[in-house]
């Protein structure tokens, strides 16, 4: 019991971590991602109209 302050604020930075990488890989794909899908967008309208 003397050393779960501790580890419970290790599981916390172990999960700032995960959710920053989920961030970064996020961040990556729309910026890999994000022309493709506003063309596809951009045909749709040009479709519609």
């Amino acid at each position: 019991m003397l050393f779960a302050p501790k580890e419970k604020g290790q599981g916390l930075v172990e999960y700032a971590l995960i959710l920053v990488l989920v961030a970064v890989v996020v961040i990556a794909a729309l910026t890999i991602l994000g022309p493709l899908i506003g063309n596809v967008f951009t045909k749709i309208n040009s479709s519609i109209d």
